[in-house]
């Protein structure tokens, strides 16, 4: 009996959050190592879905660079990086563009259908919904890689309304209709803004930003918009961390009331940072309470 009566005692705890967050927008970019663990994939689309039945009304946004890399290996296509992006000439993006708009956008649309979720697989280039002009590294010409200039939110509203889930791949077109591969988090942040989200939900390798990247007790659970510029300059926050809590603090000056950074190969993750006082990742606010 008593441990039935604990998860009583857990869904009560959860109750306020889900009063709070009923019929509120978020966006959740998945992506990363975790998305090919098959006991990981499944836990994440049953916390998906609940968040759902629950009344959150979701967007979810996805990666997939190690099946676009997988393929190009199986058709003897070089690629290469520079800064982390991948150089994208005419047959990559057009591969990418196959690989997450086709099988690992439908594959997440079928995991979702498979609970009773209805949801719709997208790409920005439906409804004209992202435009994005040529990315520069460094003034280098990487190809087909996206910087996004405008989204536009009206197919999002509409599906949300309708009590569809959108699901997006990170695909978009320039002015001229040449699709153009995007950076995952770029995408699911850009589209955040544009709906003025409740949260804007990374879910990726790591669990956080820490004070220190060595001691796992170091990591900061709340942080805020005006301390990020400090722990930058100070190297605490570092590499791939950096855009992803620069766009977050632009997110929050455009909107968005918060955003979570959480680690996915945590099971259930995502409900126990909605739904538990403690949470386990990092929630960037706008200001201090």
């Amino acid at each position: 009996m008593e441990k039935y009566i604990e998860k009583a005692n857990i869904l009560i705890e959860a109750l306020p959050y889900i009063q709070q967050f009923k019929k509120k927008t978020m966006v959740i970019k998945y992506g990363g190592s975790f998305m090919y663990d098959e006991n990981i994939k499944q836990s994440v689309m049953d916390d998906i879905a609940l968040m759902r039945l629950v009344g959150i009304r979701l967007i979810i946004v996805h990666g997939g660079g190690k099946d676009i890399s997988g393929l190009l290996n199986d058709l003897d296509i070089q690629t290469e990086f520079v800064e982390g992006l991948r150089v994208t000439n005419e047959k990559v993006v057009e591969i990418a563009e196959m690989v997450l708009s086709g099988k690992i956008n439908k594959e997440i649309v079928q995991l979702l259908q498979n609970r009773e979720i209805t949801a719709v697989g997208l790409s920005g280039k439906d409804a004209g919904m992202i435009k994005v002009k040529k990315k520069f590294v460094n003034n280098l010409d990487i190809g087909f890689v996206g910087d996004i200039i405008r989204v536009d939110s009206r197919i999002l509203t509409t599906l949300l309304k309708e009590d569809y889930l959108p699901v997006i791949a990170p695909i978009g077109t320039d002015k001229t209709g040449q699709s153009y591969n995007i950076n995952a988090d770029h995408v699911a942040y850009a589209i955040a803004k544009a709906v003025k989200a409740e949260k804007l939900i990374y879910l990726t390798d790591t669990d956080g930003v820490y004070m220190d990247p060595d001691n796992p007790d170091s990591i900061i659970r709340r942080l805020f918009a005006e301390n990020v510029q400090k722990l930058i300059e100070e190297g605490i926050i570092s590499g791939g961390m950096i855009p992803k809590v620069e766009n977050s603090v632009d997110a929050l000056n455009q909107g968005v009331n918060s955003v979570h950074i959480l680690d996915g190969k945590v099971e259930h993750s995502l409900l126990l940072e909605l739904f538990t006082a403690a949470g386990v990742g990092t929630m960037i606010r706008r200001s201090i309470l």
